[in-house]
């Protein structure tokens, strides 16, 4: 297991389990988490999935796909340099917990 720290855009900070091999985005969809839409499943065709990597974490992620590049330039919310689309960060007990922050909206 592999823990996830999701923060709201307001601040509310819920941690949750996330099995390794899954998701950000399937963990938030499994658990209830606000703020976190995953409108088309994890297939890299939306942009409601679309999360703020905490600094730290966004260092040590593998880059961003050319693809996942291009769906950021659709998001609801503008952009940052540590956004990106949670279906493409897998979860892995050698990468360790990870902590993201949610848009105000993602629609």
């Amino acid at each position: 297991m592999t823990k996830v720290t999701y923060t709201s855009h307001a601040g509310d900070v819920r941690v949750v389990d996330g099995a390794d091999g899954d998701s950000v985005m399937q963990t938030a969809v499994r658990n209830g988490v606000d703020g976190i839409v995953g409108e088309c499943g994890g297939v890299l065709s939306c942009a409601t999935c679309h999360v703020f990597v905490d600094e730290a974490d966004f260092q040590r992620l593998p880059p961003r796909s050319d693809l996942e590049d291009e769906m950021l330039e659709g998001t609801a919310v503008d952009r940052k340099r540590c956004s990106r689309l949670s279906c493409q960060i897998q979860l892995s007990a050698a990468f360790g917990p990870i902590s993201v922050t949610t848009p105000e909206y993602q629609e």
